[in-house]
């Protein structure tokens, strides 16, 4: 389902042809392909290997009525599927086609099996002058790593990630964390570079990594030690932050976080809803500028008078007293949050071999086009007919093509 207003989605009439595998490049055409962008996936030999990853650790991700891996929609909606044999002359010259009429050809492959295949930017600007060539490797398209293969947890431990914990051990966030950063970095890009061709006529090569988007997502952090050489890799101590800007948890087990700045504004208001106010003109708790700092026998005063309230109770007196408060949801609980669903954050999907599901919703919201998820991702090769009819080929030239091996 998409957030509709019965016009088309902002990239409507853009073009990209895909040949990529995992999430960190292809989630990019996805996104792409939520804002209206026509995406075309070429797979060859077995296909990409996305489909068949079932198994994370414990974790089974394969779809009940497939056998297919759920990620495969993760990184593949919105997208039509043909498979054809590149490596073929026949195979190279209907990719020639289809790139020769596309706006951005988008891969993740490593730098030498793209030069190896004529998928670099050099062969692809050949047939295409003006495309947009997208690219994602693992630590970026210079130096002695350049051409190492990386996944997620790769870019999470190379980028600091792993230790802004604060613990002894590097603990990986799981799942396909990096590679959906990634792949936002990579569509932003895109974006960037099409609005540089509309307004200079220019087409280019981008390029980005699990590295360079670690880094960016990180951005404060590492201003943080660049700058101020302090280490951002402290872990997270109630006692070591002030009463407004804690976690607590309340009667019913749920926790609510709050953060308020500058706290000396909200300090009175925090009292008043929690029935404290003898605290709030207590010289003990004031710091310089009025408000509470760290105080262990504050926070524990606190907890105490937190866990005689439920959550829904405690939410409705601080939003009552102009505090800011959140629970600290499950995943799970996020998929029948009000606000979430009423904003378009969540929403259901017919899926057409899973039924009805729910799925995220595309996070911003346009006055004019529709965007979000508009098709599953493809059964391998589901496509190749209609799309090779569509770039000229006719059924006698499609059923030649099927009988010489060259598409499926």
């Amino acid at each position: 389902m998409s957030r509709s207003n019965g016009t088309k989605g902002p990239l409507a009439g853009v073009t990209i042809i895909e040949y990529g595998v995992f999430h960190a490049g292809p989630g990019a055409a996805a996104i792409l392909g939520d804002l209206g962008a026509d995406v075309i996936k070429i797979e060859s030999a077995g296909g990409d290997p996305v489909r068949f990853w079932t198994q994370v650790g414990k974790t089974d991700l394969s779809c009940p009525s497939t056998g297919q891996s759920i990620m495969f929609d993760v990184s593949n909606r919105n997208k039509k599927g043909i498979w054809l044999d590149i490596k073929s002359p026949r195979g190279r010259a209907v990719f020639e086609r289809l790139v020769s009429r596309a706006d951005v050809f988008l891969t993740n492959l490593r730098k030498t099996t793209k030069e190896k295949l004529k998928l670099d930017y050099e062969s692809i600007r050949k047939i295409a002058p003006n495309i947009i060539h997208a690219n994602v490797s693992g630590y970026g398209p210079e130096g002695p790593f350049a051409d190492m293969g990386a996944f997620d947890p790769m870019g999470q431990a190379r980028s600091g990630m792993m230790f802004l914990h604060g613990a002894g051990m590097p603990v990986l966030i799981h799942l396909a964390i990096l590679d959906q950063a990634t792949a936002i970095c990579l569509s932003h890009a895109i974006l960037a570079a099409l609005f540089c061709r509309e307004r200079h006529g220019l087409g280019q090569e981008v390029h980005t990594s699990l590295l360079g988007a670690g880094l960016w997502l990180l951005y404060a952090n590492v201003i943080m030690k660049g700058v101020l050489d302090r280490d951002p890799g402290v872990s997270w101590d109630r006692y070591e932050n002030s009463p407004l800007r804690n976690s607590y948890q309340c009667a019913d087990g749920v926790w609510l976080i709050g953060v308020h700045h500058p706290e000396s504004k909200y300090w009175k208001a925090f009292c008043k809803a929690t029935g404290q106010e003898q605290l709030s003109g207590d010289a003990r708790f004031s710091g310089d500028n009025g408000g509470p700092g760290p105080c262990r026998d504050l926070i524990e005063t606190f907890d105490k008078v937190m866990a005689r309230k439920t959550s829904h109770e405690w939410m409705q007196l601080f939003v009552e007293n102009g505090l800011m408060f959140a629970p600290v949801q499950t995943v799970g609980d996020v998929l029948g949050d009000p606000q979430v669903l009423e904003n378009g954050y969540v929403v259901e999907f017919e899926h057409p071999s899973m039924g009805r599901v729910k799925i995220p919703g595309y996070p911003a919201h346009f006055s004019q086009g529709g965007v979000g998820t508009r098709s599953a991702g493809p059964r391998m090769g589901e496509h190749t007919d209609s799309v090779l009819r569509d770039f000229g080929y006719t059924d006698a030239e499609i059923e030649q093509m099927k009988t010489e091996g060259v598409i499926r």
